[in-house]
């Protein structure tokens, strides 16, 4: 006794429909026309190519005031780097990091870079005191700001000048 299943098979018109239907979503991706889940999860909307850093800050923060950190913020940056791949900072905030009120999100954003927005680290009152180091890209010499966000949404930024003398358009 042989035993047989009968299982449809997908013709040749419904294999290029659906594979057609599956390029047509992914060129809508690509374009933009869909959203994209990262930028979805992260709230940071959609950068436009060449943004200037008002329109940067205005997507991110909207019409909340930006206060000087003052001492709140302690911000290491170079006053010249000799490279502009590779320049680093250092972040140390005496701010608070309690249950209720804490540093919720440090942006570190390059006034003059094509997309101002070098980065976003995201903690959490478990992190204990802010204490950050990183290194980030500069296309020349530009304002470096590190923004502060707070859980309760006050923003607190120190800005910097850094000259770079290669590797960007130097000073």
């Amino acid at each position: 006794m042989k035993l047989t299943q009968n299982v449809p098979m997908a013709g040749r018109r419904q294999v290029l429909k659906l594979l057609g239907a599956v390029g047509a979503v992914a060129g809508l991706a690509s374009l933009g026309a869909l959203p994209r889940a990262a930028e979805a999860a992260t709230g940071l909307g959609v950068p436009k190519p060449d943004e200037k850093v008002e329109e940067t800050i205005k997507r991110l923060f909207g019409n909340r005031t930006l206060q000087t950190a003052g001492d709140k913020m302690k911000v290491e940056l170079p006053l010249i780097a000799e490279n502009g791949a590779v320049v680093p900072v250092r972040i140390e905030s005496n701010l608070p990091m309690e249950v209720n009120n804490y540093v919720k999100n440090v942006y570190i954003i390059t006034d003059k870079n094509r997309r101002p927005l070098n980065a976003r680290l995201s903690l959490t009152p478990e992190a204990g005191k802010l204490s950050l180091a990183t290194n980030i890209r500069m296309g020349g010499t530009s304002d470096v700001r590190v923004i502060a966000e707070m859980s309760d949404g006050s923003l607190w930024q120190h800005k910097q000048e850094v000259k770079i003398t290669v590797g960007g358009c130097g000073g």
